[in-house]
């Protein structure tokens, strides 16, 4: 006897369940406890490393040009890129630094350089190239070219503090003494120079005034015998020429004992000033008819001393 099925053309119940079953992809299997730990943890890491990737570099902070400056010895240190460097040899209390500095660089940062170097205050320094450095211009504005050399003049505090005060003491009680005794300019040993009268080609005074020295040699004033002399100043070389018409004397700035003027009467836009040479005043230098303003800058970079203006 046949078994009873289902008519011809038909599919029994259930079929169409099991083939969707069989082509279906079976579920995933849940994830015990460790395995789901160890998927997490490797999400975290690579969503930390995306992010990482993704994060911009810090900036850098905008040096200024003094700053990439150094001091050389002997070795080349290069600056930043595109900063054009020179070389500079910074001559102060007789001491030399080599230094490659920012061309680009004014004479103020130039001063903060040198105090960094010397411990020097850039408000105690005389900077000087060619005369007077200015701290509002670069040092290309001024010209300034490889291997020049800068004389910086002046004193740290602690210098002004542990020298000077008692130095100043004695300069007053010799002040007091000289004081006492007749003015030089009418003692016999510098009146016959003085009868002369004043030179025709002395350079003009500026009475009441201060001025820093100029950049030609000042000329047309007389020494002890009444022959014509020139000061030149070398500041580069640190060295003070005495030119008359026989020969040139070139004397070391650091050589020189001490410096002394006097107006002189009746002309008191001039001075008769003295470089002593020697351990004692027998050793004075004597120049006649110095123009007053010029005699403090004189006295300040023969001496090595600052003074404000």
């Amino acid at each position: 006897m046949a078994a009873a099925g289902a008519p011809d053309g038909m599919e029994e119940p259930g079929m169409d369940t099991e083939a969707e079953a069989l082509t279906t992809e079976a579920p995933a299997r849940p994830l015990n406890c460790m395995e789901a730990e160890s998927a997490a943890g490797t999400a975290a890491e690579d969503s930390c490393a995306a992010r990482g990737s993704l994060q911009p570099a810090p900036a850098q902070p905008p040096g200024d040009l003094a700053g990439q400056a150094s001091v050389s010895n002997g070795e080349d240190a290069g600056g930043g890129a595109g900063t054009e460097l020179v070389d500079l040899k910074i001559i102060w209390n007789k001491t030399k630094h080599d230094l490659k500095f920012p061309l680009d660089s004014t004479g103020s940062e130039l001063k903060q350089k040198i105090h960094s170097i010397t411990g020097l205050p850039p408000a105690m320094q005389k900077v000087m190239y060619k005369g007077l450095v200015p701290e509002d211009k670069t040092l290309r504005e001024i010209k300034v070219a490889s291997g020049a050399k800068i004389m910086v003049v002046g004193s740290t505090i602690n210098d002004v503090l542990a020298v000077n005060t008692p130095k100043d003491a004695a300069q007053q009680d010799t002040k007091a003494e000289e004081n006492k005794k007749e003015p030089l300019c009418r003692q016999k040993q510098h009146r016959k120079v003085l009868d002369k009268g004043k030179p025709e080609d002395v350079m003009p005074s500026v009475k009441g005034a201060q001025e820093r020295l100029p950049t030609v040699p000042l000329s047309g004033m007389y020494n002890k015998s009444g022959g014509k002399v020139r000061l030149t100043f070398k500041l580069e070389q640190d060295q003070l020429w005495i030119g008359t018409k026989e020969r040139t004397e070139k004397l070391p700035m650091g050589s020189i004992k001490n410096v002394v003027s006097e107006p002189i009467e009746g002309h008191e836009d001039y001075h008769m000033m003295a470089f002593q040479l020697g351990p004692t005043e027998a050793s004075y230098y004597w120049v006649y008819w110095v123009p007053t303003q010029y005699v403090d800058a004189i006295k300040d970079t023969v001496l090595g001393k600052w003074q404000y203006f």
